[in-house]
């Protein structure tokens, strides 16, 4: 379930501090700590997979779950008016982090 070298599992962990919005047994949600927008969350499903491409059936169950939750989290710290959602899917697409993870942004009017 999870990976000993991937930060995103560390911090699922608590071995690494985060700024928790929400967390349940399947998702956490996290505030980023190199926000791009007003508010700028991480929803990271706990199921370790680095890519929607490599989501077994729990890992699908897991992105699934946390996609349902965005929504509230997201209204609860301030994107009451809408949000964006951003999946990098590789290096090239600009995945830093090798554990599969959504963005939300949102806050303020956002650029297209």
């Amino acid at each position: 379930m999870y990976k000993d070298d991937c930060i995103f599992c560390k911090i699922i962990k608590g071995e690494i501090p985060s700024a928790k919005v929400y967390e349940d047994e399947q998702t956490l949600i996290f505030k980023d700590i190199a926000p791009k927008a007003k508010v700028h969350l991480l929803a990271v499903p706990k199921t370790h997979f680095k890519l929607i491409s490599e989501a077994d059936d729990e890992g699908k169950k897991a992105l699934f779950h946390t996609l349902s939750v965005i929504p509230e989290a997201a209204r609860k710290n301030g994107c009451e008016n809408g949000f964006r959602l951003v999946v990098n899917q590789g290096e090239s697409a600009g995945q830093s982090v090798f554990h599969l993870h959504i963005h939300i942004l949102g806050g303020e009017s956002l650029p297209w």
